[in-house]
């Protein structure tokens, strides 16, 4: 099954190690693993890789909307590499709205490093 980030590969390749457990190298590869997680309705994974300072509850991401997830579309990263302590991921993500209409969020999320694992802190 090709994974709902769009990278091309196999989901049991590409997130559902990150889904498991294992650290995203990246905060491209978070921001792709956490897409995922949307898609798939993952509030578990969504909950431990946020910030704590920002996460919502683990109630809260239990009730994940029913909307469906139709495509995420990187536009650009900044740092976020390997050795990097921050970095952020530009991105669009197509959902289907209620109405049966195609929208689109855009957001430019901020992760950092914590304890050696990337999380999301914001996005504007």
């Amino acid at each position: 099954m090709d994974c709902p980030c769009g990278s091309g590969m196999d989901y049991t390749a590409c997130c559902k190690p990150f889904h498991l457990g294992k650290a995203a190298p990246t905060a491209e590869a978070l921001m792709r693993s956490r897409y995922s997680a949307y898609v798939r309705r993952d509030g578990a994974y969504l909950h431990r890789t946020w910030a704590q300072e920002a996460r919502p509850s683990k109630a809260a991401l239990a009730q994940l909307s029913d909307g469906r997830w139709c495509g995420l579309t990187i536009v650009a990263t900044t740092a976020g590499l390997a050795d990097d302590d921050h970095g952020s991921v530009h991105f669009i993500a197509r959902f289907l709205a209620a109405d049966g209409s195609t929208q689109q969020m855009e957001e430019i999320s901020l992760f950092r490093r914590d304890k050696g694992r990337w999380v999301y802190v914001s996005g504007d």
